[in-house]
């Protein structure tokens, strides 16, 4: 098992290498911050002044060595733009994106699971055909165009809900939340919703699969001859058996969510590291970019580390053949 973890840790820390390099060079090969940050008008001296305080002025290599050494000491260089280390600025952004992402799961689960056990009970019919079609668009329509649907529908024409920002955050166990008011909260579900679609369309096609093909195993005939009552087996045996494919891709999905939750951002004035990044690739605010990207990979790899080993752990027959 040491050993599987240990193969498994030094994998990440290459897979981490190899893109800090790859995005390093990418985001700095493109644009002069300068041609933004200094007025037209600036003399050849101040753009100097100005490139050598950002390190702008030292050949790319070294500009890379130089932000390794930092970055492993916890330092991805300062905003050029807000002038604050370009981590303190995401981690502020941070806790929005995963209120949103976090919101957005719970969502899926909701409508998703008992869309996805209604549909997997009645193959074939009616009910089953219509909610199949329904996660069909979930998959297919653009996440934009949903956003702006959403916004005609339930701000525009009905007037429910309201169509961007964050609203008032409150407090509790000192972090400040939407969920601590009902202002925040009502701005929190259209967001929220938009960026669940997919995942409900997910939910409900990983959950009629596994109904269907949970259904006619011996253990549900069993309990069928006991006595137990269709609503019981399925709530309480078979929705078990199912739910730990669906929360396995959802766990990973978590981190896909922070990554894609972009366009969702944009659409809603949503304050994350989504429209974070937009606004600061827009600025060629290069330390946020790379710093942003970074983050989010780290994430990703650790989702995946963290599956990787609980599945280790269940089925020893991972281990032997990684």
């Amino acid at each position: 098992m040491t050993v599987f973890i240990l193969r498994r840790v030094l994998q990440a820390i290459l897979v981490l290498a190899i893109t800090s390099l790859i995005v390093f060079l990418g985001v700095y090969a493109i644009g002069d911050p300068l041609e933004i940050l200094l007025p037209a008008d600036a003399t050849m001296a101040e753009r100097a002044q100005v490139a050598a305080s950002l390190h702008l002025d030292q050949p790319l290599p070294l500009q890379y060595l130089n932000f390794v050494s930092s970055a492993l000491q916890g330092d991805f260089g300062r905003s050029f733009v807000y002038n604050r280390p370009a981590l303190e600025v995401i981690f502020e952004r941070l806790p929005a994106t995963l209120e949103l992402v976090t919101t957005s799961l719970v969502l899926s689960l909701v409508i998703g699971l008992p869309l996805g056990l209604w549909a997997g009970m009645k193959p074939g019919s009616l009910t089953d055909e219509s909610v199949m079609t329904g996660s069909i668009l979930g998959f297919s329509l653009p996440n934009f165009w949903q956003g702006m649907m959403l916004i005609m529908i339930f701000s525009v024409w009905l007037g429910w809900l309201p169509s961007t920002g964050r609203g008032d955050t409150g407090t509790v166990l000192g972090l400040h939340t939407s969920y601590a008011t009902w202002d925040g909260f009502v701005h929190l579900l259209l967001p929220a919703l938009n960026l669940a679609m997919a995942q409900i369309a997910l939910v409900i096609r990983l959950t009629r699969t596994g109904v269907q093909e949970t259904m006619p195993l011996d253990f549900v005939k069993y309990a069928r001859a006991r006595g137990l009552s269709e609503r019981r087996i399925l709530f309480v045996h078979v929705l078990k058996t199912i739910l730990i494919p669906i929360v396995t891709v959802l766990g990973i999905e978590f981190g896909s969510l922070i990554a894609f939750a972009v366009v969702t951002e944009t659409i809603f004035a949503w304050p994350g590291v989504g429209k974070l990044i937009i606004d600061s690739i827009n600025m060629l605010d290069r330390p946020v970019v790379v710093a942003y990207i970074l983050v989010i990979v780290t994430m990703f790899i650790l989702i995946n580390l963290i599956v990787d080993v609980l599945y280790s752990l269940l089925d020893p027959r991972i281990r032997s053949r990684a």
